[in-house]
């Protein structure tokens, strides 16, 4: 593996090839495969007791793909991932469902395939894939991979008042833990179905000192500063994945219904402050770049390579640190007293 030091790690919730299989059709009795090997009209099942895993990939700072990170389970750590199409799959009833196939390579050939669902898929159902689309995958990874605020959620301004964020417009200037007041670049808004990958994160009113509850993506990074390290992370400071949070109770996913989420993009990575607690803005990486318009990635100071690493970055804690089902209550105490 590389020894370049990661920008991020994204961590997915992924099937395996044997769990989704076809049991009618020409491929009968195969599991998911990438584009060239996909039959249209196939019928899948979810197999019984099938969980997903966790997935987790890096990208190398030379920028050299999607790569294994050494906490996933599954994958062999520093073989590339490769983005392969994003299937659709209907149900008996005309739902529709979308899913990302991933491929794993090693010298050049497919090792493993991994499906990431971007619904909910349930047992003993049929879906018949009426799509394959080679050119989409990139694109629905990145709305997975952008951190997004959803529609009401209080963005402090430089002003300090705090403004629903559907309010806000490019050039207004927001709040920065770093850096001051900072105009905003762009704002994005998508409108998605709230379940599987895309279900936000609820974060109650007060369980973290919020004035309201919180509600974000998945992957959103919130900050904390430990006056007490209680995390037992070795310093004050740590940015906190909230779905490494959710305990059912104080932090919860939402999954049902529709969400519209926003997101916010700076110069540079930022920490703002949303119904007063500390999150990270939009990070422009080769995860995320397709979500945006060429005319914005390519005005910014950093260009289409994206922005530039800050030391704010380098404060993640890993999941482990944060397994106790009192992680909230610890972090909320630690930057309490």
């Amino acid at each position: 593996m590389s020894s370049s030091v990661s920008l991020t790690t994204q961590t997915l919730p992924v099937l395996r090839a044997a769990d989704f299989v076809v049991t009618d059709g020409v491929a009968r009795g195969d599991g998911i495969s990438f584009a060239d090997e996909l039959m249209l009209d196939d019928t899948y099942q979810l197999m019984p007791g099938v969980t997903r895993h966790r997935l987790s990939l890096f990208i190398p700072e030379d920028g050299d793909g999607f790569r294994v990170a050494t906490e996933s389970e599954l994958g062999t750590p520093g073989q590339m991932v490769v983005l392969d199409c994003c299937i659709t799959l209907m149900a008996r009833d005309s739902t529709t469902f979308e899913a990302l196939v991933l491929v794993e390579v090693d010298a050049g050939e497919v090792d493993q395939i991994y499906l990431l669902p971007l619904a909910t898929l349930m047992e003993k159902t049929d879906y018949r894939l009426v799509g394959v689309d080679r050119h989409a995958a990139t694109a629905r990874f990145a709305e997975v991979a952008c951190v997004s605020f959803t529609r009401g959620t209080h963005i402090t301004v430089a002003s300090g008042a705090q403004v629903p964020i559907e309010l806000l417009r490019v050039g207004d200037r927001v709040l920065t833990r770093d850096d001051g007041p900072q105009q905003i670049r762009w704002i994005g808004q998508t409108t998605l179905r709230a379940v599987g990958a895309f279900a936000p994160v609820v974060i109650r009113k007060g369980a973290l000192h919020n004035e309201n509850d919180l509600i974000v993506s998945p992957d959103h990074r919130i900050f904390v500063y430990q006056r007490k390290d209680r995390l037992g992370a070795g310093r004050a400071e740590v940015l906190v994945k909230v779905r490494h949070l959710i305990n059912g109770d104080s932090v919860y996913q939402q999954d049902g219904g529709f969400v519209d989420y926003f997101q916010l993009l700076f110069d540079d990575h930022q920490i703002i402050y949303a119904e007063g607690i500390a999150a990270e803005s939009l990070l422009i990486d080769p995860r995320t770049r397709s979500a945006l318009p060429s005319d914005v990635t390519g005005a910014m100071p950093g260009g289409v390579g994206g922005h530039s690493h800050r030391a704010h970055l380098d404060y993640e804690v890993q999941e482990s640190l944060l397994s106790t089902p009192d992680a909230v209550d610890l972090l909320k105490r630690a930057s309490s007293n």
